[in-house]
């Protein structure tokens, strides 16, 4: 793998960022224990050695079993890899004799379980189809994460099959993990598809996620759980290995609670791979995207404030905008308000192009990567759910996996003419043209509302989100904590032009170290509403 520090300038510069650091890095296991390590605290202990990856490991499992198995009871996490300690020791003995490979080099991962590895770990989507199907090899994303030294730590929950199979589905739980609880108010919901990385890494039960998201499934439990998440362009991260909805909207990225970090883990995920297409529009190698942590970054910066995507919430809209004043003051210069077209344009064609696609990827997906299983198609799963109705069916439905199967192929015109019509709304007339002719760098808008109450009898109720226009462009999103509504956590949203990352990387972490918005979660029951 390719990377880009090498092994000796990297010890150089942990070493000399440790030096003078002794109170930072001996207090990195007291951080451990409190769930608020980041990537550089643990790194700058595991180089000094006042920490190892075994001790990570085995730290980040005990606050997982006090925590998400017991305690408050999350369940945000799936499976444990029980080679983790195996692993862990193996890139102990590696530093030791020729140094860190990277910035990742020994740090404990979790990853989204629809991401396959090829290990003793399931790949099951939350689903009980595939709740003891070993995938036959790693998903090109867990085998960059081993290639760089990270210690994949375990499997996350996830709303049932990426949040696909209902139109009135409750985000957070699938058939086999349940229901995984927001750690800011255990009664609501975490938000999907990825809900079980972003608790777990709110929760401080590991220092970084991969989620994935088609439409929102990464910056919206990111910013419902107090979170920076990064939705990539589509093609920067491979999709291989991955269980699919959509080959035009799919894609992996990281979760962190800091920008930095999420770039860190960024940086590992990015590359052109032969086995996924869609990569092969990537311009080049991954920048380095720490290089981007510019403090200063949004002076001369021009940001146009989508309005039209307030959530409508006084309390919620009154917080963004005193985030855009702030923003103002780091030097960017605000176009109020820009507009987007409106997302309803396109939204029956984006679900048709994901019905289609879901249908043609899941029957291609699940002979390569789930060869042991008794579910082979679409038609398949469809039939296991009627027959397994009491533990998958009985909180809601599978309406959308119906109208799915009764989908022709990807040659089919109404295909071909429902993405066309998406792109061309999303991106020549939609965000491609509002950058343009406004001169913008990056769009900015809430990421969405604070989370809702969890209702098992009428399903999700979110009242806002500005996922869909980068989702359906499949343009680059990050979302950054701008403060809290009630105890809530609520997103601020940098969107940008193809393969940006870059530079919205740096405008969020200008933000973030201006207001550090950013707190650890309570597990309180409800919230509150001392505002």
């Amino acid at each position: 793998m390719k990377v880009n520090v090498s092994r000796r300038v990297l010890i150089g510069a942990l070493g000399a960022a440790a030096v003078g650091e002794t109170v930072r890095t001996s207090a990195a296991a007291g951080r451990v224990e409190s769930g608020e390590a980041g990537v550089s605290d643990l790194q700058a202990a595991l180089v000094r050695g006042s920490l190892t990856s075994v001790q990570l490991v085995r730290r980040y499992l005990d606050r997982l079993d006090r925590i998400d198995r017991n305690g408050p009871h999350l369940r945000s996490v799936l499976e444990i890899n029980t080679e983790a300690s195996k692993i862990a020791a193996a890139l102990d003995a590696e530093r030791r004799a020729k140094g860190p490979r990277g910035p990742l080099h020994g740090i404990p991962v979790l990853v989204k379980d629809n991401i396959a590895t090829g290990d003793r770990m399931s790949t099951s989507a939350g689903s009980l189809a595939l709740a003891h199907v070993k995938a036959p090899r790693d998903s090109s994303v867990a085998a960059r994460l081993r290639e760089a030294g990270a210690v994949i730590l375990g499997k996350t929950n996830l709303s049932e099959w990426a949040n696909i199979r209902s139109s009135h589905s409750t985000s957070g739980w699938s058939g086999r993990g349940g229901l995984t609880l927001n750690p800011y108010a255990l009664d609501r919901n975490p938000s999907g598809s990825s809900s079980g990385s972003a608790v777990a890494v709110a929760a401080g039960l590991v220092p970084v996620a991969v989620g994935t998201e088609t439409d929102g499934s990464i910056v919206s439990p990111a910013s419902i759980c107090g979170l920076v998440g990064i939705k990539p362009t589509v093609g920067l991260v491979s999709r291989h290995g991955i269980v699919p909805i959509s080959r035009t909207q799919d894609t992996a990225g990281p979760m962190a609670c800091t920008v930095a970090d999420c770039a860190a883990l960024l940086g590992v995920l990015a590359a052109a791979d032969p086995l996924d297409p869609a990569t092969q529009a990537n311009p080049g190698d991954a920048p380095d995207y720490l290089k981007s942590l510019d403090p200063k970054a949004l002076a001369g910066a021009r940001l146009g404030l989508v309005r039209g995507s307030y959530t409508g919430l006084d309390p919620v809209d009154a917080l963004i905008d005193r985030a855009v004043e702030k923003l103002k003051e780091l030097g960017a210069t605000i176009v109020d308000p820009v507009e987007l077209p409106d997302t309803k344009k396109y939204g029956d064609a984006e679900l048709d192009v994901l019905l289609y696609e879901l249908k043609a990827g899941l029957n291609d997906y699940l002979p390569q990567f789930a060869p042991g299983a008794a579910v082979r198609t679409l038609a398949d799963l469809i039939a296991f759910n009627e027959r397994e109705h009491a533990r998958e069916l009985q909180l809601f439905s599978q309406d959308l996996f119906v109208k799915a199967q009764a989908k022709g192929g990807l040659d089919e015109p109404a295909y071909k003419d429902a993405l066309a019509l998406c792109r061309r709304l999303a991106r020549e007339e939609g965000i491609d043209r509002t950058l343009s002719e406004h001169k913008l760098d990056a769009l900015i808008a809430p990421t969405g509302g604070p989370a809702w109450l969890t209702d098992l009898v009428n399903g999700d109720s979110s009242v806002a989100s500005f996922s869909t226009p980068a989702a359906v462009a499949g343009y680059p999103h990050i979302t950054v904590p701008a403060g809290f509504v009630a105890g809530l956590p609520i997103g601020l949203s940098f969107v940008g032009a193809a393969f940006t990352e870059a530079r919205l990387i740096g405008y969020a972490y200008a933000f973030e170290q201006a207001t550090h918005h950013r707190r650890a979660p309570a597990f309180a029951k409800s919230a509150s509403f001392k505002l």
